[in-house]
């Protein structure tokens, strides 16, 4: 009955959509996403706040036994990053594809629409499952609906190769968490997430462990299985790269968290936290590297989601090793650190790519070689993409500060009680080594993209994004400030949520973080307080006054020009030592020859594409190649050939249910 509700439910929202004129597909779809938004959020503040566990739906009988969805403390902090996420994306996505409604059908605006919504939904579904069935359905509906999201530039081969990709790897994490779940059902009689810690105590855990891993790794970008995030993101309308980066990605790490929580206190627990430790030291050290030497800038936002799941990890690592060494301080900062980095993305990382949806609207371009000098054309894009900058390289005081606060004050306390001594060193190194790489990448994303000249004649002529996009951007901004000046309510969320890993009383809770939180807390108001106080000062310094504007000092040259910028490229050379050998290297152009004394105008641009990434898709094209050739075969033009094929597939589908597997 529940499954046929939901099917029922899309149907009604595939109509609504469908029927609505095209300029108020938008709106619908707003209105359709808010609406589950509101209960969502509703719901999960109330269970921040104490209310207790509640039942959603109940399945007594299906293909894993039993089937449930619920909302506990974990689900609730979730159900708010999704709720806002998309909200989010829905109200960008008006003025965003505003330009693109005289030229795609109405059918193909309300499809994109439609697995908008249905991503949303999908999403909550996931989040809000105890596992078994349901989740399966649901993460299978949420790959589907972003499967076409990304096709929504459908024509370009570069877009449906990366869809393909994506829509690869995801079934092969489906695949795993099929295997996993049944397994579970066989020993347990039961696939919900509560049985796993019954599997865990009487079954060797790490195997069943590694699997789920490995299935929720896949959605969330774990190395070595990331290969398809950044070619995704970048072929993906910026509303959905929004989505996907700072929304759906954490759906990989939900199951992580779930699956950790499960092994409880036994031994397996430790090894668990040194491979989630290892894995994220991998992770984010790879993601910010490639990050940092990419020249466009969606592809470098991509990297650098692979780079948050990276310190995500490294933050569920520590806590794991701190609950299995009895130290409280490091798991609950760990764990807390780690659920508020997790939602943290959900804020800045919308900022950052409707802020690259504006910047190609206006250039048509993300190339940072073309861009330059936007500032001056559009300071509010400019200001708001500077706000999600600093808060990705956790600059106080805005939320990427306080999530990766937390962790290090989890790593040099696991440091100091000499539990782990080595492990929390090298997480420590490695978490200090990507913060320093992201400031390098973003310093060379910014500078390049906004300051200086402009490249090109599109750039120069370049203007502000509408109204609607502005304002939707207003909303992961205020959720930045509000984490940044009031970290001690943020923190107060997510140690609620942490029930599920950490069993620790609210006041004990309180008490081991409320000191470095008050601290935090008050040097977010002090700097904000300075800069509001040299703005005033400059203001009013200047106020009467005539200000003489002028170039750029040239170093000496007496004719600067724009050729003699940083480009991306440039700006990260002394990197390129170290990400040649994780990259493979693409130019496209026109070299300048030697015999040319006197050269002309010339254009060449680098491309930096993932080793792990190229190994991947020749693999899996020629594995598609084969398959194409074999399938071919079965396309006779005979009708009898057709005819027999049909009644054989009936009678497969006859013996599978005969026989009670369908």
């Amino acid at each position: 009955m529940f499954f046929l509700c939901t099917l029922l439910a899309l149907a009604a929202v595939t109509a609504i959509l469908f029927a609505a004129p095209l300029r108020c597909k938008a709106p619908a779809a707003l209105a359709i996403v808010g609406a589950g938004a509101l209960w969502g959020c509703t719901q999960a503040v109330a269970t921040l706040a104490g209310v207790p566990e509640r039942l959603l739906w109940l399945l007594p009988g299906t293909l894993f036994g039993g089937d449930s969805g619920s909302m506990d403390s974990l689900s609730a902090l979730f159900v708010l990053i999704v709720s806002v996420g998309s909200l989010a994306a829905t109200a960008y996505s008006r003025g965003y594809l505003a330009r693109y409604l005289p030229l795609k059908s109405p059918a193909h605006i309300s499809l994109h629409y439609t697995a908008l919504v249905v991503l949303f939904y999908a999403m909550l579904g996931v989040v809000l499952s105890d596992g078994g069935y349901s989740f399966l359905f649901f993460w299978e509906l949420m790959t589907v609906a972003s499967f076409l999201l990304i096709l929504f530039d459908a024509e370009g081969r570069e877009v449906r190769r990366a869809a393909l990709s994506y829509l690869i790897m995801m079934h092969i994490g489906f695949v795993l968490l099929v295997v996993g779940f049944v397994r579970l059902e066989a020993v347990t009689g039961s696939a919900a997430f509560g049985a796993l810690a019954e599997y865990f105590r009487t079954q060797p855990a790490l195997p069943l462990f590694a699997v789920f891993l490995a299935g929720f790794g896949m959605k969330a970008g774990l190395f070595p299985m990331h290969v398809w995030l950044p070619e995704a993101h970048p072929a993906a309308p910026s509303h959905v790269s929004a989505l996907m980066s700072g929304v759906m990605i954490k759906t990989g790490v939900y199951g992580i968290l779930r699956t950790t929580a499960a092994l409880g206190e036994l031994p397996a627990l430790r090894t668990a936290g040194y491979i989630l430790l290892a894995a994220g030291i991998l992770t984010g050290l790879w993601g910010v590297v490639l990050a940092a030497a990419q020249n466009d800038v969606k592809r470098l936002l991509a990297y650098s989601s692979i780079e948050n799941v990276g310190v995500i990890l490294i933050g569920i690592g520590i806590a794991a090793l701190g609950k299995a060494s009895g130290n409280q301080f490091v798991a609950l900062a760990g764990i807390a650190g780690a659920l508020l980095h997790t939602a943290n993305p959900s804020f800045f990382k919308p900022l950052l790519f409707f802020g690259a949806g504006n910047i190609l609207s206006a250039t048509h371009t993300t190339s940072l070689d073309s861009l330059g000098g936007l500032g001056r054309h559009m300071p509010l894009t400019a200001l708001l993409f500077l706000a999600g900058t600093a808060a990705i390289c956790a600059l106080p005081p805005l939320n990427g500060f306080v999530s990766e606060l937390l962790i290090y004050l989890g790593l040099f306390d696991g440091i100091a009680s000499g539990s782990d001594t080595l492990a929390s060193a090298a997480a420590l190194t490695a978490l200090a080594l990507i913060g320093g790489v992201v400031v390098l990448a973003f310093t060379k994303l910014y500078g390049t993209v906004f300051l200086g000249s402009p490249r090109t004649h599109e750039v120069a002529e370049a203007s502000e994004a509408d109204n609607h996009r502005i304002a939707a951007m207003a909303l992961p901004l205020a959720g930045i400030l509000f984490v940044g000046l009031f970290p001690r309510a943020a923190v107060a969320a997510v140690t609620r949520a942490a029930d599920f890993f950490l069993r620790t009383p609210a006041d004990a809770a309180d008490w081991l973080l409320s000191p470095s939180l008050a601290a935090a807390g008050r040097t977010a108001w002090l700097l904000a307080a300075v800069v509001a106080l040299l703005l005033w000062l400059r203001r009013r310094l200047l106020r009467g006054r005539r200000i003489a504007r002028g170039p750029t000092w040239g170093c000496g040259f007496t004719s600067p020009n724009v050729k003699m910028q940083y480009t991306g490229e440039s700006f990260s050379e002394g990197l390129q030592s170290i990400a040649t050998s994780l990259t493979q290297n693409s130019g496209e152009g026109s070299p300048v020859p030697k015999s040319e004394i006197f050269p002309g105008a010339h254009s060449f641009d680098v491309g930096h594409r993932d080793r792990i990434g190229r190994l991947f898709s020749a693999w899996w094209v020629e594995l598609l190649r084969r398959i194409n050739a074999r399938v071919m075969r079965l396309r006779t033009g005979k009708i009898n050939h057709y005819v027999l094929f049909a009644l054989a597939f009936l009678a497969l589908v006859f013996l599978l249910s005969v026989l009670n597997l369908i």
